[in-house]
C-alpha cells in the first residue's frame, strides 16, 4: 500500500514537472512582454510530431527530441519576426488584448493545418528501464521526464541568474524603463525569451509524449494547463510557476488513480481555484 502510495507520487512529481515547464512557456513571455501566449501548445504538438518523424531516420530519441525542439524554436523566430512583432508595438491593454486575439487565430490556424496533415496520434518511447528503489518501481518514462526536467530547471535557473541575457531579460521584466537608460533593448530581450518559452513548452510536449498519446487537438489541453499552472505560481514568478506545477501534477496524477481521468480533471481546477480564493498572498 505504502509502495504503491509512493508510486503514484513519484509519477505525479513526473507529470508536475511537465506541467511547470509548460506554465514556465506561459510565464516567461507575459511577464516581460505582457503576452497571453495561446500557441503554446501548438508548439508542444509540433516538437512531438517532428521528433516522431525523425525517429524514423536516427537511432536515438533524445537527438529527435532535439531537432524536434530546435525546429519549435526556429518556428518561434519566424513568427516573433513577423506577426509577434506587430502585437509588441502596442502598449499596455491593447498588447494584452492584441496578443490574445493573435496568438488565439494563429493557434487555430496551425491546429487545423496539424489536423489535415498529421492527423494520427504520436507516443515517444523511451528505452530508459524501469527501476525498483526499497520496494517502489519507478517507470523508465518517469525516470526519464524527472531527470531531464531537472536538468532543464537548472539549464533555465542558470540562465536567468548567471548570463548577461537572463540578467538582461529580468531587469526588463522588473524595470522597463530603467533596463532602456542601461542600455539593453527590451524588444531584444522579448524575442530571445519568445523563443526560449517555445523551446521549453517544445521540451514539455516531447517529455508528455512519453507516457501519454498526443495529437493536434492536444495542444487545446496543454495550452489550459499551462495556463492554469501559470495563473496558480503568480504569472511573473518563474518559482511559483515551477512548485504549482508541481503540486497540481500530483492533485491530477493521484486524482486520476482515485476517481478516473474526467474526475481529476475538475479536481485540478478545483484546487486551482481554490489556492487562488484562500491563498492568493502566497502565490507570488
Amino acid at each position: 500500500m505504502l509502495s504503491g502510495g509512493l508510486e503514484l507520487l513519484i509519477d505525479g512529481l513526473a507529470r508536475g514537472m511537465i506541467l511547470s515547464l509548460l506554465g514556465l512557456g506561459i510565464t516567461l513571455v507575459f511577464g516581460l512582454g505582457e503576452i497571453l501566449n495561446l500557441l503554446l501548445g501548438v508548439f508542444a504538438v509540433v516538437a512531438v510530431i517532428t521528433s516522431s518523424i525523425l525517429l524514423r531516420t536516427v537511432p536515438e530519441l533524445a537527438i529527435a527530441g532535439l531537432g524536434g525542439i530546435a525546429l519549435v524554436a526556429l518556428f518561434a523566430l519566424l513568427l516573433d519576426k513577423t506577426v509577434i512583432s506587430l502585437v509588441y508595438r502596442e502598449k499596455g491593454e491593447d498588447r494584452v488584448l492584441l496578443g490574445i486575439f493573435v496568438t488565439l487565430g494563429l493557434s487555430l490556424l496551425f491546429e487545423g493545418l496539424l489536423f489535415v496533415f498529421y492527423a494520427e496520434s504520436y507516443f515517444l518511447d523511451t528505452d530508459v528501464p524501469s527501476v525498483t528503489l526499497w520496494a517502489v518501481n519507478i517507470t523508465g518514462s518517469s525516470l526519464a521526464v524527472i531527470l531531464t526536467s531537472v536538468v532543464l530547471f537548472g539549464l533555465i535557473y542558470y540562465f536567468f541568474n548567471n548570463t548577461f541575457l537572463g540578467v538582461a531579460s529580468r531587469t526588463v521584466i522588473q524595470d522597463e524603463t530603467g533596463a532602456v537608460l542601461c542600455g539593453i533593448s527590451p524588444r531584444r530581450m522579448q524575442s530571445i525569451v519568445f523563443v526560449l518559452s517555445a523551446a521549453i513548452a517544445g521540451a514539455g510536449g516531447v517529455l508528455y509524449a512519453l507516457d501519454a498519446e498526443v495529437t493536434p487537438a492536444s495542444s487545446f489541453e496543454l495550452t489550459t494547463f499551462a495556463i492554469m499552472v501559470s495563473i496558480v505560481g503568480g504569472v511573473d514568478s518563474i518559482r511559483g510557476t515551477v512548485a504549482a506545477g508541481i503540486v497540481l501534477g500530483i492533485i491530477i496524477t493521484v486524482a486520476g488513480a482515485l476517481f478516473g481521468s474526467y474526475l481529476a480533471t475538475v479536481t485540478l481546477f478545483a484546487a486551482a481555484i481554490g489556492v487562488l480564493i484562500y491563498k492568493p498572498e502566497q502565490i507570488s
